[in-house]
């Protein structure tokens, strides 16, 4: 490579863990360990839910989709990580390092609004319970899925689409194990403004308005609860929505750790970004199902039929 201020990058170099001291061995048994507990987990909730009719409301309708945009969301940066390991490699094509990203910020913007829409899904179960399925329609349902997709998508498209038009300085390592934008932007020679403005705006609104979504349903979920007269009542009502919050606090926890966490190139930086990105949804089936009865039976009886049928 020659050494030019300006260039059209045809790589990237991704140095993830390859600087710390721990085996690469080592990682690529952990990390495939969790990318397959975390397929077979989220496979299974899809799976249940979709063989067990009594599953099939707007709650389970929602978790379902949460599982598809979880191992979507996974897929997106470790298969990657793990053929660099095993080959011994760090390196991303361009094309590949702009796609990783645009998929990224497509199911990781799903992830928060599939959280947001199925807090709105509690509260109105809890705090309102007669209307519910007048509600929490199948039409209003899938609407609130297609905005989701729409939001997601669109972001994703226009930030993707900005990236295009950059060029990049012959420092092309990203100190990441996977292509993040903010870091991505910090290689660019071209004025990178606009993506900036728009990367910070966006991921302000993203953070702030469904945060805000789910602080509101929980707080008016609380009042309601707090007014039930018997204690067996409140755990009931508290127990529908507990995983859920969970969830929540697990994803926008490891989300606040990697977004205060200064340099992610860093040994604190890069665990909370697995922890966001791989940790999250391994945790999500064994959260939802531990929890629920009803879930639990229908993947008793999933995995009845297919012991059954071997």
């Amino acid at each position: 490579m020659e050494a030019r201020n300006q260039t059209s990058a045809s790589e990237f170099l991704l140095l993830g863990f390859s600087q710390d001291s721990v085996p690469q061995p080592l990682l690529f048994g952990l990390f495939l360990s969790m990318y397959l507990v975390t397929m077979l987990g989220n496979l299974l909730i899809i799976l249940a839910i979709s063989c067990d009719s009594h599953l099939h409301t707007p709650m389970y309708f929602f978790l379902s989709n949460l599982s598809f945009a979880d191992i979507s969301f996974i897929s997106t940066t470790v298969p990657k990580m793990l053929m660099n390991i095993q080959t011994q490699s760090k390196s991303i094509t361009y094309a590949g390092c702009i796609t990783q990203m645009y998929f990224f910020m497509v199911f990781g913007g799903m992830d928060t609004f599939l959280l947001t829409v199925m807090a709105y899904d509690r509260f109105v179960a809890i705090c309102h319970p007669l209307h519910y399925p007048v509600i929490m329609n199948p039409q209003l349902c899938g609407l609130l899925v297609l905005i989701s997709w729409f939001i997601s998508l669109s972001y994703s498209l226009t930030q993707s689409l900005l990236i295009l038009r950059l060029s990049f300085c012959t420092n092309w390592a990203i100190p990441h194990f996977y292509c993040e934008l903010a870091k991505a932007l910090t290689l660019a020679c071209s004025d990178t403004l606009v993506n900036h403005i728009l990367l910070y705006i966006v991921t302000s609104l993203l953070g702030i308005i469904p945060f805000s979504g789910i602080l509101f349903s929980y707080t008016k979920i609380t009042s309601s609860i707090l007014r039930i007269p018997s204690n067996n009542g409140k755990y009931k009502a508290f127990s529908t929505c507990a995983s859920h919050l969970i969830v929540v606090s697990l994803f926008y926890g490891t989300g606040l750790g990697v977004y205060l966490s200064s340099d992610a190139s860093s040994w604190r930086g890069m665990i909370a970004s697995v922890m966001y990105t791989v940790v999250t949804p391994m945790l999500n089936p064994f959260i939802y199902s531990l929890r629920n009865r009803d879930l639990k039976r229908a993947l008793q009886t999933v995995l009845g039929r297919t012991i059954y049928i071997q």
